[in-house]
């Protein structure tokens, strides 16, 4: 069977458990090891490692980043996580859990820079990196080897060694023959991890439970728990007849289970959607106190489609309330927009049907679906007024660009000020 040292990338023979060349014993092996070319790589504990990289003095104890005492874990380390602390967790609850715990805010600037290296390394390997988020990518690795002179499996190590030596912070690697099975190969075995799974592996997932795959979240565990399928084995047996009866997605949701993907790596994927939020201090109950809440969201939601170059074509309200149940509104806008005044107006109907006395500790706009920036705000022959507020937001723009975001101030955002 195939196998190579992580530590040194020396090809082993049979039967050899420590790498005769520098003695290590973190070898992979796997009948497909040097077929395979799709990768998953996945920062370990990001923001915490990153933290952790430039305060050496915390390498021992648990580090959480995250909001303030109403806010949510963004990223714990692992030792946090022997205590049970969790991502998106609350974070009273953490500071309950691992009260000794080092706790910071997020240094958004500081972790979209080492990504930007981190990114610029797998790059390197192939043309073809697909950035899921700001930890985790995936890339395409086929017909690199007779660049590299090194099975994608070897080059892989490689990266993962020459993250944790020039970035100080580690990486898993997930090795498969599609995007799907690569990402769960990358959950398995992490920190430092690095796991192999070709189809062959599928049926090792069947006795697990179908919240293991990718997109299955919470609701989607609880209706299929409703109809009797609860591991993924369950669900990969259903027929298609059967699949259809899970609605439009059922047959996607059967294909997953199998381990079929057919997604190509695509670089510069464009966002989904763009949003902006916020955790108020105290809960807020008054639908003026809401409305008051959500302008600066859609100020702020306005200046990130801007600076993506989209438009909104539809809006989804968020709300969680003060017992963290969530809540999501959406409608579709008859036109495209990037004006913040017309995302209010079009939002605060639906933030008024749901301010019905309910105590709310966070609410958020989002945009979606996006479009192209050029189709936002044209006005026609019956609407001459919103060609005229593009041109004063421009104004607004070009203003705050040169003198500061506080120089032009709306009315509306001076609300309880």
């Amino acid at each position: 069977m195939p196998a190579f040292c992580r530590d040194c990338d020396m090809v082993l023979p049979p039967g050899r458990d420590i790498c005769p060349a520098c003695g290590g014993v973190r070898l992979i092996r796997h009948p497909a090891l040097f077929d395979l070319a799709i990768g998953h790589v996945d920062c370990d504990a990001f923001f915490a490692a990153v933290e952790k990289r430039d305060r050496p003095e915390w390498r021992d104890v648990p580090l959480i980043v995250g909001g303030g005492a109403r806010g949510v874990v963004s990223t714990c380390c692992y030792i946090a996580r022997l205590y049970g602390v969790r991502s998106a967790m609350p974070m009273f609850k953490a500071r309950k859990l691992c009260p000794q715990a080092v706790v910071l805010p997020p240094d958004g600037a500081k972790y979209r820079a080492v990504s930007a290296q981190v990114r610029a390394m797998l790059e390197r390997l192939t043309p073809l990196v697909q950035m899921l988020s700001i930890d985790e990518a995936v890339l395409d690795l086929s017909g690199t080897q007779a660049l590299h002179g090194a099975p994608p499996a070897i080059m892989l190590a490689r990266l993962a060694r020459q993250v944790e030596a020039e970035l100080g912070i580690t990486v898993s690697i997930g090795l498969a023959p599609n995007r799907l099975l690569a990402k769960l190969a990358a959950e398995r075995g992490k920190p430092r991890g690095f796991c192999v799974m070709d189809r062959q592996a599928v049926s090792l997932l069947a006795p697990e439970p179908v919240g293991v795959l990718p997109g299955i979240g919470p609701a989607m565990v609880r209706r299929l728990a409703g109809l009797g399928i609860v591991s993924v084995g369950q669900l990969a047996s259903l027929d298609e007849a059967a699949s259809l009866r899970l609605g439009e997605d059922g047959p996607s949701l059967v294909a997953r289970a199998k381990g079929d993907d057919n997604r190509p790596v695509t670089p510069g994927r464009e966002a989904k959607s763009i949003s902006a939020e916020t955790t108020f201090a105290q809960d807020l109950r008054a639908p003026k106190a809401l409305e008051d809440a959500l302008w600066p969201l859609c100020e702020k939601l306005g200046r990130r489609l801007r600076r993506a170059g989209l438009a909104a074509s539809g809006l989804v309200l968020k709300l969680k309330t003060a017992s963290f149940v969530p809540r999501t509104r959406s409608l579709r806008l008859p036109n495209p927009t990037q004006l913040p005044e017309t995302m209010f107006e079009a939002a605060c109907p639906l933030l008024r049907r749901e301010a019905d006395g309910t105590a709310f500790r966070l609410i958020g706009i989002g945009a979606v679906p996006l479009v192209a920036a050029d189709l936002a705000d044209q006005g026609d022959l019956a609407d001459l007024t919103t060609p005229k507020k593009r041109a004063r937001q421009e104004a607004i723009d070009a203003l705050r660009a040169r003198f500061g975001a506080d120089v032009v101030r709306r009315g509306r955002g001076l609300a309880g000020k």
